[in-house]
């Protein structure tokens, strides 16, 4: 039995959840540790922790309290996320194959660990299990190195991440979706908030638009930054080439990443991974993305299947932009091997299958056979 722990379930883990539970033959099961906050229903999230058999909501009652703790002491494999030690404290001293499953530590940079209750909690979570049976799956390229500042899971940290839904059409009918217009299609998707950076989507067209660029820009989502970035659209002029269309259901996100040509990822490193780059890449968008998040160091190979910016270098952005503008070859060159890294690589079924053989490598003691992707040494 394999038991995956977590607050709940949602979008980005049902795709590998589904696969585990059919490679497993049934031997599966994700235990949500709380119900989804109101915050999150508001923005769009939705429980569908009812429409899978092997979901136990542990706070639902004191039996599925007791069967989730059961499970995490006799279950063969844990994989843990964003849930209480409670689970698997007694499992850890047993010495029984554990993986954690997080994004980057040190989100607010590594001085956080001179903060005592920062300093106290990898203490507890990770350093004193350094030695023991406990893996970590980095679900950022940056927590690698954050385990290796902290002194913790040595030789034991391995390529991991998010895993959402992309079914992806032929890409021959995806190229036919792309450039119905003359001007280049750009698209920015996600919440307007600060660390996302929706702001850097606004100024690259300023400086498109200088250079007489044949663009257009469609911004979706919603959020606090909104009504600001309209009005400087408005003061800027740029509202023949910039169109703002709120908030939209995921089909239709990815309906839009579908006709786009080149997709922005701006965030900073408060972005722990960014699902939306393996959609925007599963559609075959030329993606132009921050190098600060935390999906991109492993999805991304730069100017082979997508592009990555310094966004501390105000030109950055703009010179990627411009070079995929001007070259169209170049441009959907990038978008099919983008397409063909989430078809061939980094997808719920092959993850769970490389997770499958790297469980059994452990319990072996054998070297694991994968050097990129999910699953390999980092």
């Amino acid at each position: 039995m394999i038991t995956f722990f977590s607050n709940f379930i949602n979008e980005h883990q049902i795709p590998f959840c589904e696969a585990m539970y059919k490679k497993t033959n049934g031997g599966f099961r994700f235990v949500a540790t709380e119900p989804i906050d109101r915050e999150r229903l508001k923005m769009g999230f939705v429980d569908k922790s009812e429409h899978f058999s092997y979901v136990i909501k542990s706070y639902e009652n004191d039996s599925s309290y007791k069967m989730a703790m059961e499970l995490g002491l006799s279950s063969d494999v844990v994989i843990i996320g964003s849930a209480p030690d409670d689970f698997i404290k007694e499992r850890l001293d047993q010495n029984k194959l554990t993986f954690r499953y997080f994004e980057r530590f040190f989100k607010e940079g590594r001085i956080r660990i001179l903060d005592p209750r920062v300093f106290k909690a990898h203490y507890k979570q990770d350093f004193r299990y350094r030695n023991k049976n406990l893996y970590m799956l980095c679900a950022s390229a940056y927590t690698a190195p954050d385990c290796r500042f902290i002194l913790s899971y040595p030789d034991k940290t391995y390529k991991w991440g998010y895993f959402p839904e992309t079914e992806q059409l032929p890409y021959d009918s995806i190229a036919k979706a792309k450039q119905k217009e003359n001007k280049v299609k750009i698209l920015w998707a996600g919440r307007m908030i600060d660390w996302k950076h929706p702001e850097a989507a606004i100024y690259l067209s300023k400086q498109l638009e200088s250079y007489n660029l044949p663009f257009s820009l469609d911004m979706i989502g919603d959020g606090e930054m909104r009504s600001n970035l309209e009005n400087i659209v408005r003061n800027e002029n740029l509202q023949d080439d910039v169109s703002f269309l709120g908030s939209m259901p995921p089909d239709q996100v990815r309906k839009n990443m579908m006709s786009a040509d080149i997709f922005l990822f701006t965030s900073d490193r408060n972005e722990g991974w960014g699902a939306v780059l393996n959609e925007s890449m599963s559609t075959a968008c030329a993606v132009v993305a921050s190098r600060e998040i935390g999906s991109v160091p492993y999805l991304i190979e730069d100017s082979k299947n997508g592009l990555v910016y310094n966004r501390k270098d105000k030109n950055s952005l703009f010179n990627c932009v411009k070079r995929l503008i001007e070259n169209k070859s170049f441009r959907e060159t990038l978008g099919k091997n983008a397409y063909d890294t989430i078809k061939n690589l980094w997808n719920a079924e092959v993850a769970t299958d490389r997770l499958l053989t790297l469980i059994e490598c452990i319990n072996n003691g054998t070297p694991v056979p994968y050097t990129t992707g999910p699953c390999s040494k980092d």
